[in-house]
């Protein structure tokens, strides 16, 4: 019989990036149900208060810190101090700016890059050494459909987020020696921030639904029950995987 407490995420801290909302925060929530203290990132600081109050009705150790992780002046060591040290990391903030090939500038190209694929290893590196030390972590990465599919208007996205399903895999090969398990989820269709446009036409929406093998869209609690198993000990032999969450779509 399988141990439940290997589900139990109590006495482990836990960051959120892009935990205010969307994937990133029925991340931050799960993980705080299951009893870790989490910390979740986010740029705007009304939306950042509005989910902490929400896991502190759960979770009262929960905190926010209010960060842009593609400013300027962004230095992820010092966060990384300000923080302190963690067991889990979700590497969940994001953007998908849609722009055909033709829209695509330097600047929109960086700006996606950055966010989808260069925070999430660099911010990721400044909490290997405590969790080395403890030989024991979880990082999970938020891959997508268009880690392996094209999709129109995708260009910049798909490829920030083909980086990621590699990234995972070499982040694992690298760091799942000392104990640091390294896996990503690859949600299908949800309706998220970065998705509402998508989700505002009925007609796309139904045929993504028929797209999948279950017949519907995914709800953001579908993602509850993949977080906890990867964050917690009951992963201890999964790593480097981009497990999908769609409801069938890539199995069609």
């Amino acid at each position: 019989m399988p141990n439940p407490d290997s589900f139990n995420l109590d006495g482990l801290r836990a960051l959120v990036t892009g935990g205010s909302s969307g994937i990133g925060g029925v991340i931050a929530n799960t993980l705080a149900t299951a009893g870790a203290e989490v910390t979740i990132l986010g740029r705007d600081p009304d939306k950042l208060e509005i989910a902490v109050d929400q896991m502190r009705v759960i979770n009262a150790s929960c905190t926010g810190i209010t960060y842009d992780l593609i400013a300027p002046n962004t230095n992820l060591e010092v966060l990384a101090s300000r923080v302190g040290a963690v067991d889990i990391i979700v590497n969940a903030a994001g953007v998908n700016l849609r722009q055909s090939a033709d829209e695509i500038t330097s600047a929109s190209w960086d700006e996606t890059l950055t966010i989808n694929l260069k925070v999430p290893f660099f911010l990721s590196r400044c909490f290997v050494e405590d969790m080395r030390a403890k030989k024991w972590g979880r990082i999970i990465n938020i891959a997508s459909l268009q880690s392996s599919r094209a999709m129109p208007n995708g260009l910049a996205y798909g490829a920030s987020k083909g980086g990621v399903a590699q990234l995972t895999r070499a982040m694992a090969e690298e760091w799942s020696r000392y104990g640091i398990n390294v896996n990503a989820i690859a949600p299908g269709f949800f309706h998220t921030p970065l998705t509402h446009t998508v989700f505002q036409q009925p007609e796309i929406v139904n045929q993504l639904a028929e797209r999948t093998a279950i017949g519907r869209n995914g709800n953001l609690q579908d993602l509850s029950g993949i977080a906890v198993f990867l964050a917690s000990r009951a992963s201890d032999y999964i790593t480097g995987q981009v497990i999908y969450v769609d409801g069938g779509f890539t199995a069609k």
